[in-house]
């Protein structure tokens, strides 16, 4: 007979997946599927296995797999595995907290409570890092919960290993952000657990940073300077720049990283700057202005609630260390300004932060299971049914966009595969906008080689230059692209907003380009690739 402890840290979290699975699973963003496309050889000369970025160790495995067995969604199956490994964690964090205090079918109202608020995101709208972040944070706060069990120190251990593998830094801030739970649950200890695993994330980082070959120190240093412009805002255009500097920050813009004699380090250092006294007064306020919305429109649902147990801690004495509490609020608080204000707060982020917070917050509610439990008033609950109807028409709205998003994607995207099956080769710029809203479980099979990217953080992958090499013979971008336009079978589906900068290049380099685009028998969406006619000769 299974225990009712087991069916809820168990079989409900399953169950509850399988349900949200059953709204659709959506990407939040393009990487997920860009990740699984040179996984699977697709965007690259052969399979990659290894990202440099992430999926250290596992990115070996996740090749295989797609080769041994590739009409199986390899890449959703696992990260969807690790997620219902950290809502179990969770789970069984609530469960302890509240088992002996509240009967069995209350306790799974509140399970289903915290999963419709702070957890049904995680796999409706997926990216692999909040994977990271929720299964490092609630194996940290299970180890706390449950001090002295080494059988279970060895799972919070593991988990927070592949949480590390997946995205060291995201590990590390979901560790950040449940310390303070770590702390209510264990007091000293559960503080020296959590320096513990984060000491473990720094040093693994810092033997992955220190045995990377030149070229990935180099890839792995212009991620960062490409996101400090595009993605932060940290850096500003310096006021003058050479005519060949100015293609170099274009291309930057369209996120078109494939000639590094073009954008390299040297092109950052010369012609950006990071100008505090533009930054403070024009840029910080627009994030920061940016950043109140999101928090508003998305995490309002579990802002009320943090309000309402903040509420009840300031007018109860019998919770300890108060002084202890408000600061680590302050510090969370913190933590999402700064990242939202300095950097940025998307919501693959501030989801994960929010629900390690309200579980870490609940934690020290009920961190005292000898006590009975504190009493709530009616407009708690009344409270917590309008957030749950509020976040369910919202949660409805959403998939209602994702569906849409998803349908006008795949439009694009199934008859491109179609015609790499057929032996047509892909040029692509802005193809990766067709990749959002896209399922984990849904597997495209573009042949092995047969999409070149022009743009996406892809381009600036090692893996992409021994591409070119198999398709052109030559690394050189500007002789491979000019050799991809003569082929009768490259097919170019550009976005249109990249066609003068694709002009401007070639022009550099001493070639007429004309690109025209062909009329669609189909209107393509707004923001997707177009089907061009390239033609390029050498000027006279």
């Amino acid at each position: 007979m299974l225990s009712s402890r087991f069916l809820r840290v168990v079989v409900l979290p399953a169950l509850l997946l399988a349900a949200t699975a059953g709204l659709g699973c959506y990407y939040e963003t393009n990487d997920d599927l860009s990740i699984t496309l040179l996984l699977q050889g697709s965007t690259a000369a052969a399979p990659v296995t290894d990202l440099h970025l992430y999926f250290h160790g596992l990115a070996p495995l996740l090749a295989a797999l797609y080769q041994q067995w590739p009409g199986l969604p390899w890449y959703g199956l696992t990260l969807y595995g690790l997620l219902y490994a950290a809502t179990g964690l969770a789970f069984a964090v609530l469960d302890k907290l509240l088992r002996t205090r509240l009967p069995a079918r209350f306790l799974v109202l509140v399970l289903l409570g915290f999963y419709a608020l702070a957890w049904l995101e995680h796999g409706l709208w997926f990216s692999y890092v909040r994977v990271p972040v929720l299964l490092a944070g609630s194996a940290l706060l299970l180890a706390a919960q449950r001090l002295g069990r080494r059988r279970i120190l060895a799972v919070a251990l593991l988990a927070v290993v592949l949480a590390g593998l997946i995205r060291p830094s995201a590990a590390g801030l979901g560790l950040l952000v449940a310390a303070p739970g770590a702390m209510w649950l264990a007091g000293r200890r559960g503080a020296s657990l959590a320096g513990g695993a984060l000491a473990l994330v720094v040093v693994g980082s810092g033997v992955l940073a220190l045995t990377s070959s030149a070229l990935v120190a180099n890839y792995r240093t212009l991620d960062v300077l490409k996101s400090n412009l595009n993605d932060y805002q940290l850096y500003q255009p310096t006021a003058h720049t050479s005519t060949t500097d100015q293609l170099g920050l274009t291309a930057v813009g369209h996120w078109a990283f494939g000639d590094s004699t073009l954008v390299n380090q040297a092109l950052f250092a010369r012609s950006t700057r990071l100008q505090p006294d533009y930054f403070l007064p024009a840029v910080l306020p627009a994030k920061l202005t940016t950043l109140g919305s999101l928090l508003v429109r998305d995490y309002f649902a579990l802002l009320l609630l943090q309000v309402l147990l903040w509420l009840r801690v300031a007018q109860s004495q019998r919770y300890p260390h108060r002084q202890r509490f408000w600061l680590a609020q302050l510090a969370v608080l913190g933590l999402l300004v700064g990242l939202g204000g300095l950097l940025k707060l998307p919501p693959r982020l501030g989801m994960p932060i929010c629900s390690l917070w309200l579980l870490s917050n609940l934690a020290y509610v009920f961190q005292d299971s000898r006590r009975q439990l504190p009493r709530f008033s009616p407009a708690f609950f009344a409270v917590l049914i309008l957030l749950l109807l509020a976040y369910a028409f919202k949660t409805t709205h959403r998939v209602q966009v994702l569906r849409q998003e998803r349908a006008r994607g795949l439009a694009v995207l199934l008859p491109l595969q179609t015609l790499t099956q057929q032996g047509q080769l892909l040029v692509a710029a802005g193809l990766e906008s067709a990749y959002k809203s896209q399922s984990p479980f849904q597997v495209l099979h573009f042949a092995p080689g047969s999409v070149v990217a022009l743009t996406g953080w892809p381009t600036l992958d090692p893996s992409q230059a021994p591409l070119r090499e198999q398709l052109t013979g030559t690394r050189h971008w500007p002789t491979a692209l000019t050799r991809l336009a003569a082929r009768p079978q490259a097919q170019w589906w550009l976005a249109p907003e990249i066609v003068p900068w694709l002009q401007a290049y070639w022009s550099a380099h001493g070639w007429r380009a004309t690109l025209q685009s062909y009329a669609p028998a189909v209107p393509t969406a707004a923001g997707l690739p177009q089907h061009y006619r390239v033609r390029v000769e050498k000027m006279k």
